[in-house]
């Protein structure tokens, strides 16, 4: 039994279902950095994956086309992100309080436009979605080219956004800003920059990537949406942020380590073995609050993150 458990966690397969796992999580996790880089606490990004993932199905009913439910759930992402944005820069409301009254804002706006549009509380009818992509040669080659050869290309689009992401905020004068801004509000005004629309700009960035990784739940895998299909990956998508440094390199190997770990309960659930299922699925939710609250990671948010500023005054 033991060494079917190991053949089961250590193959192909797992790390494949891991990839494809992480893709919302590693998306939730770069929007937190952007908007937590920027002094924004973003405990909205679950309220924000479910948004997307809602208007990527929406989009995708309306028009049978995937990608315009894609763009659907960007657009979505953006307008819900513009609310947390107004409440936290303009409003300086407590940034726990206003990302949680977004969390429940999304359980309950997506479940109601379910009746309405679906009539139904659980699970939309199949849409069009985006099927799994071969890009030749790289499929063809051993052990790499069944794990990055064919993939969603929400995968893709992920990685790719993992990079551009490290490239905007460490290597660009927008990143320095945005990361200045985080650091010491004070001192960026003081430079001439425009703190109140770098944070903005950041919060909103972030819900626009949480639009993406919601998409790819209902319109990248499954075909639908059905009710709180997000399913606390914008929690983890927060930790892995934390774990990760507030760096996308790091937010996608945090992000990893969880679906791995959400990827081994699934298969280990296939498996005649003696621990209940309910036991074998809160693994990955055990993992991402062993973690945090183990004190497994050391880290040093930015320092001004969760304050509030306006130019000419600054309040805590």
């Amino acid at each position: 039994m033991l060494g079917e458990i190991l053949a089961t966690i250590f193959n192909l397969q797992t790390l494949n279902a891991a990839i494809r796992l992480s893709t919302p999580i590693a998306l939730a996790a770069m929007g937190g950095t952007f908007s937590e880089r920027a002094g924004i606490i973003n405990i909205g990004l679950e309220g924000m994956l479910l948004t997307g993932a809602f208007a990527g199905a929406l989009g995708s009913y309306l028009s049978d086309s995937a990608v315009v439910g894609l763009l659907f759930a960007v657009v979505a992402g953006a307008l819900i992100a513009v609310v947390h944005s107004v409440f936290t820069v303009e409003f300086r409301a407590n940034h726990v309080v206003a990302g949680v009254g977004i969390n429940i804002f999304a359980a309950g706006m997506t479940t109601w436009l379910m009746q309405v549009i679906w009539g139904s509380k659980g699970t939309t009818p199949a849409v069009a979605r985006l099927e799994v992509i071969t890009i030749p040669l790289l499929s063809d080659i051993p052990v790499v080219g069944p794990v990055l050869g064919v993939q969603s290309p929400f995968v893709y689009l992920m990685l790719a956004l993992i990079v551009a992401g490290w490239v905007l905020l460490f290597k660009t004068p927008l990143g320095l800003r945005i990361r200045m801004t985080g650091e010491n509000p004070e001192a960026a005004d003081t430079l001439g920059i425009n703190v109140r629309a770098i944070k903005h700009f950041s919060v909103i960035l972030g819900g626009v990537l949480c639009g993406i990784g919601g998409a790819y739940l209902s319109i990248g895998s499954l075909g639908r949406f059905s009710n709180g299909m997000s399913a606390g990956r914008g929690f983890m998508g927060l930790a892995a942020n934390i774990f990760g440094q507030w760096n996308p390199f790091g937010g996608l190997g945090a992000s990893m380590l969880f679906s791995y770990a959400d990827a081994i309960q699934i298969r280990l659930q296939g498996l005649e073995i003696a621990l209940p299922h309910n036991i074998i699925q809160m693994l990955p939710y055990a993992l991402t609050i062993l973690i945090l609250a183990g004190g497994m990671v050391r880290s040093r948010p930015p320092a001004a993150l969760g304050n509030s500023y306006r130019s000419g005054a600054a309040s805590g």
